[in-house]
């Protein structure tokens, strides 16, 4: 078995799946179709496995997500960032800061805020088969 080439996880997510199995993904774009080819090439997992991945912000969201099929781990790794979840119609708010995690429970609409000049990095741990968008 060959060692693998470090990796920076922003630029190149990794799948959980099957037998605790951890594979690496193509570089990734952000686009739709990323996401799309993602979820295609998941499909043989039984539970869907997870997606981890590393996102930098410097500015709010513009648009809502919800993972319908599983939990998302959200782990703030440098800055600070408000999370917005959407529960029984209710926006709830938390900020996290570098070292703290907060979970998105499946069905969940979440969404984030930076204040101005605030940025945030986070690392996501998502069961993201059938993720759905809306707009903010």
């Amino acid at each position: 078995m060959e060692p693998t080439n470090p990796q920076r996880l922003e630029d190149f997510p990794v799948h959980l799946g099957p037998g605790s199995a951890a594979r690496e993904l193509p570089r990734f774009e952000g686009t739709p179709a990323w996401y799309q080819a993602y979820e295609a090439s998941t499909e043989g997992d039984p539970d869907g496995g997870w997606l981890v991945s590393w996102h930098h912000f410097d500015a709010s969201w513009e648009a809502w997500e919800m993972h319908p099929l599983g939990h998302e781990v959200v782990l703030c790794v440098a800055g600070q960032l408000e999370l917005i979840q959407e529960v029984d119609g209710i926006e709830v708010s938390t900020t996290l800061v570098a070292g703290e995690r907060v979970l998105n429970l499946p069905g969940i609409w979440h969404t984030a805020n930076l204040a101005a000049g605030q940025t945030a990095t986070c690392v996501f741990v998502t069961a993201g088969r059938a993720t759905q968008g809306r707009p903010r």
